[in-house]
């Protein structure tokens, strides 16, 4: 019989591809795949450690899944990613439950390192160069653990911008594309299982292609998927402003298949907030962006995401935030408080800013945006959408979907009668007839499986 292997994927959608990536791997190499870890010869946890949360979960995870050692059939725990890479010396040292470490460019030798766990061997680690040349031949057979209509499609890997807040340049390693030709390939892999949505994730999607063809290519990539049978939506997430060219801004507004959503992430509204996290944005220079993007498509939903409390942050340079929120009117907004990251730069400021007055910010900051998207919502009552049902509520007449606009897992949801019966995955026309804070309340008007 086969070993079996049990997967926990936290953080981000960019770490779920390599989860998924390396289950390809285990299943093309005859492991069995299992849900419940009672079950499991083998436990990976592919780990977060972006910000102090992330980390303590990360932790947490690893010590709870260490428990089936005593009640499951556990033989093995390995931990795969981002806390493996950073801190692979002091997880030996401080959690002997951990029998084998697997880095961020190491995800190919997975297979290998189950068979030495099951040949009895301990202490196992597999840290390969960060910067090494990515490989795409696995990409390809990945396992999609999302919905069967939606894959996040992960375009490149490391990040080049160095703000002075973020580890991830020394966990990942600088940006490095994967080819158009292979890109392409593996959504139309994707198109054929099914799959009618596809979201672009990167750390910094918009510089796409600049490091093997020497000028950001997203707009061609963009234009190369949009030629896939079968692919109805494409979603573009984490587009640094600075980056993102007039190109792609054309091609967003001109392909009917691409999402007029986008997701940048912006940070901060104060200049000299900005300049001391390392961002090459001024105010000026992001209201120019986002002027172009909204003339280009008046109906745009934009997204970001900004920090709270970074060291020396005034109440004025707090207060430059406020008013760029209100000014801008973003359609979606997400606030985190500022973490202070061994390692970083901003880590050994002065000036920290204390828990209690970060959590302040970050409650005034949503409260403001609570109000813009409570209006924005009121706004589409009347309206008829065209939304990919997701779900149905137990017991009742009710299904969940995402309109165009809204990301999956990110953002708003929309609620809606129906008394046919609905697949998921299903295209549908709904008309809006009332509105919360967040999500929208309808009831379906049609079905329209083509998408269109």
């Amino acid at each position: 019989m086969n070993a079996t292997v049990a997967f926990t994927s936290l953080g981000c959608d960019k770490n779920r591809v390599d989860s998924e990536v390396m289950l390809g791997i285990l299943c093309k190499n005859g492991y069995r795949i299992v849900t419940d870890e009672k079950e499991a010869d083998i436990i990976v946890i592919n780990t977060c450690c972006f910000i102090k949360d992330a980390l303590e979960e990360s932790i947490e995870t690893i010590l709870e899944m260490a428990e089936y050692k005593k009640v499951g059939c556990c033989k093995g725990i390995i931990v795969a990613g981002c806390l493996g890479q950073r801190y692979e010396k002091e997880i030996f040292q401080e959690m002997p439950e951990v029998d084998a470490v697997i880095g961020t460019a190491a995800y190919e030798s997975i297979s290998k390192i189950i068979e030495r766990i099951l040949n009895g061997e301990k202490n196992i680690k597999e840290i390969a160069d960060i910067n090494t040349v990515m490989t795409e031949s696995n990409a390809k057979n990945r396992i999609i653990s999302t919905a069967n209509y939606y894959a996040y499609l992960k375009i490149s890997e490391g990040c080049d911008n160095h703000c002075t807040y973020c580890i991830i340049p020394k966990i990942r390693g600088r940006h490095r594309s994967r080819t158009i030709e292979s890109l392409v390939e593996e959504t139309e892999i994707l198109a054929k299982q099914g799959v009618k949505e596809i979201v672009i994730v990167a750390q910094d999607s918009s510089i796409y292609g600049k490091d093997l063809y020497g000028e950001c290519k997203l707009h061609i990539l963009l234009e190369k998927l949009c030629e896939i049978e079968g692919i109805e939506w494409i979603r573009l997430l984490y587009c640094y402003p600075e980056t993102l060219t007039e190109q792609t801004i054309q091609v967003m507004a001109k392909q009917s298949k691409i999402c007029h959503y986008i997701d940048l992430p912006i940070q901060h509204g104060s200049d000299t907030v900005l300049k001391r996290m390392g961002r090459k944005s001024t105010q000026s220079i992001l209201k120019q962006k986002i002027t172009k993007l909204r003339q280009a498509m008046p109906d745009i939903a934009i997204r970001t995401t900004f920090i709270v409390g970074f060291p020396n942050e005034t109440e004025q340079e707090f207060q430059e935030l406020i008013d760029f929120i209100e000014e801008i009117r973003f359609d979606k907004l997400g606030v985190f408080t500022y973490s202070q990251e061994e390692g970083t730069p901003a880590a050994n400021m002065e000036n920290q800013i204390e828990e209690d007055i970060k959590q302040k910010r970050k409650d005034i900051a949503m409260e403001v945006q609570k109000a813009i998207s409570a209006q924005y919502c009121e706004k589409q009552i009347g309206s008829i959408k065209q939304v990919i049902v997701e779900g149905k509520l137990p017991e009742q007449d009710i299904y969940c979907g995402r309109t165009m606009k809204d990301a999956p897992d990110i953002d708003g949801l929309v609620f809606f009668s129906s008394k046919q019966e609905l697949i998921s995955g299903d295209f549908v026309k709904v008309l809006i007839k009332q509105a919360s804070d967040y999500d929208l309340i309808g009831e379906l008007f049609y079905a329209d499986e083509s998408g269109e």
